[in-house]
């Protein structure tokens, strides 16, 4: 049962997903779902399109139709979803997971994420269950058809900023040879902007890595496009984008943490009150924010899955996690890869500075860790040890998610990843750079033991 994740499937070829696996996983959530129709698409890895069609097949043998938007991102089998008022979606993806792993990230009606605990695990009871060996014999076969939502996609996304205000801004763009590029190209044609293009062709043979822009030795290459160019920012994406990372006109990479406060203050200088989402694991710049904007920041578990539930029950306007995830109640409390970008852009168009300058003091009141991540034995003892050892001066310990311990001048939230065997740990302060390195390497010393 590797396959199955906290919030979606994802599992190494042949060994954990092939083609007749993904019809097992169609049929059972036909089974669990009981869909009319539902859209698919799949990023470009070459074993996501055959993947894709299996999949379909098993939707098509429980009766389901199926419509196929064909080679995407996942943000874009959301808005279809949603769009064409169908009765849910699967996407084929890795996203930046190593070339020989695919997955997939299933949602129901209106987008809403299906994961462990919204349907997740009855898939998989289904999968492996004797139920489907004991009824794979097919009465209706539900219908196929191919669409083409990317016209309306584009449409839908201008509508997040004012057209008026934009300027031509020169853009560095790496799609890390992902999925990214065709609707990178799609909006080049609609906005005032010069695209410089760096690692666009979609190759499902990765010849420059697997897209994954977090990772240090994949931001160079952006890095060094942006000034060369002399641009005013660069964005990169991962393979599905359905996150996007950001560089400053210097080349600098910029942390997540600090672009879910400025899009926090966007919003919140629009619609002024509005409830902002937040995760654990960095938060004193995106309440500060807040405070000053007079809007509410809301805490909320680290994962998709939470922050959307979290959203919809707080009817929040955005939220934001620093691993460059980015949800909008205007899309349906979804994530997207391409909203962010296209907003931060137009924020350089109207407050006529960079956007090193919007953020440089932020920057500097809460310097941060960025997340740091250590492979251990025993990850919860760890975890323990650590709040051992600092309880006795904790202002202010949240278990949230993992545990999150405040000091005067500093904080930090150390968790287990719901996706990888590791823990990650993320450490921030006040005005501070020194300490909160010091505190950071005291924290990684306990945690080893």
């Amino acid at each position: 049962m590797n396959c199955f994740k906290a919030y979606d499937i994802r599992g190494q070829l042949d060994s954990e997903l092939n083609e007749e696996f993904a019809y097992r996983i169609g049929r059972a959530y036909a089974r669990f779902l009981q869909p009319a129709e539902v859209v698919v698409g799949s990023d470009i890895r070459h074993s996501s399109e055959p993947l894709k069609q299996a999949l379909s097949n098993g939707l098509r043998d429980e009766g389901v139709n199926v419509v196929d938007i064909g080679h995407c991102g996942t943000e874009e089998v959301y808005f279809a979803t949603r769009h064409l008022d169908l009765d849910g979606g699967i996407m084929v993806t890795a996203s930046h997971n190593p070339i020989d792993y695919n997955g997939m990230k299933l949602v129901r009606r209106e987008a809403r994420p299906i994961s462990g605990d919204t349907g997740l695990n009855d898939i998989r009871d289904i999968v492996y269950g004797g139920e489907l060996d004991n009824a794979l014999a097919v009465t209706v076969r539900g219908g196929y058809r191919q669409q083409d939502t990317r016209a309306d996609y584009v449409a839908f996304l201008q509508g997040f900023v004012e057209p008026s205000l934009l300027k031509p801004l020169k853009l560095v763009v790496n799609a890390g040879n992902g999925s990214a590029a065709p609707l990178v190209d799609a909006l080049e044609a609609v906005l005032p902007f010069e695209l410089i293009k760096v690692h666009h062709t979609p190759d499902g043979d990765f010849p420059n890595g697997i897209p994954n822009p977090i990772l240090p030795e994949n931001q160079p290459a952006t890095a060094q496009a942006v000034i060369e160019q002399g641009a005013d920012m660069g964005i990169a994406w991962d393979g599905d984008f359905d996150r996007c990372f950001l560089f400053d006109e210097n080349g600098r990479f910029i942390e997540g943490y600090y672009i879910v406060g400025l899009l926090a203050e966007a919003f919140l200088s629009k619609q002024p009150g509005s409830s902002i989402i937040h995760d654990p694991r960095l938060t004193w710049n995106t309440r500060e924010i807040c405070q000053q904007q007079g809007g509410k920041a809301i805490q909320s578990k680290t994962g998709h899955a939470f922050i959307k539930e979290r959203m919809r029950l707080e009817d929040a306007v955005y939220g934001g996690e620093m691993s460059a995830h980015h949800y909008f109640r205007d899309f349906g409390y979804c994530d997207s890869g391409m909203i962010p970008w296209l907003l931060v852009a137009e924020l350089i168009c109207t407050q006529g500075k960079p956007l090193s300058e919007m953020l440089n003091e932020r920057m500097a009141k809460f310097p941060a860790s960025g997340e740091i991540n250590r492979r251990l034995d025993n990850p919860a003892q760890s975890i323990e040890r650590v709040r051992a050892h600092y309880t006795a001066d904790a202002i202010n310990t949240d278990t949230t998610d993992g545990i999150s311990m405040e000091f005067e001048h500093w904080r930090f939230n150390l968790r287990s990843s719901n996706t990888e065997p590791v823990v990650r740990l993320n450490v921030e302060s006040r005005g501070d750079k020194a300490l909160m390195q010091k505190k950071t390497e005291d924290i990684l010393r306990v945690l080893h033991g």
